[in-house]
């Protein structure tokens, strides 16, 4: 945890290392330990690596981000991590729903699903300014079997 609260922020993210693993490393159902990434980039890990990481630091949930999942979050390793990702329709090019996470002070997790904007609008983004594209924002490089439209 120590090299974690190291890293410099603001910050570029690198090709590889721990901030680059900590960014774009992905859960796999299919393995045990590590494999290769479709991204690319990093790795994925199996449910054991999960359960290794929350022993190890006395957690019990690992939250992320950057992988598109259908439902806006999925659960993952028995419940022990969750993805969450908050843009529905991402890129126009998926039919993804967008999820938000609240924690209460009981440590109870809650989800609110943004559901993907209806075709017939035409509208690729359902959320107001949305449709604005930051140029500086760090891309979610593809991931081979993502369910596009």
């Amino acid at each position: 945890m120590e090299q974690i609260r190291k890293i410099p922020r603001p910050t570029d993210v690198p090709d590889q290392g721990l901030l680059c693993d900590l960014l774009w490393s992905d859960p796999e159902k299919e393995i045990r330990g590590w494999g290769e990434n479709d991204r690319g980039v990093s790795f994925t890990f199996g449910a054991d690596i999960v359960g290794k990481f929350l022993s190890r630091f006395d957690l019990d949930l690992v939250t992320r981000a950057h992988q598109v999942v259908e439902d806006g979050y999925e659960f993952f390793a028995d419940r022990r991590l969750v993805t969450i990702f908050s843009a529905p329709n991402y890129c126009g090019e998926f039919d993804n729903a967008g999820a938000m996470m609240s924690v209460d002070s009981t440590l109870m997790c809650s989800f609110q699903i943004l559901k993907p904007a209806d075709k017939q609008r035409g509208n690729a983004l359902s959320l107001p300014g949305a449709s604005r594209v930051n140029q500086n924002a760090i891309a979610t490089p593809p991931r081979k079997g993502g369910k596009k439209k």
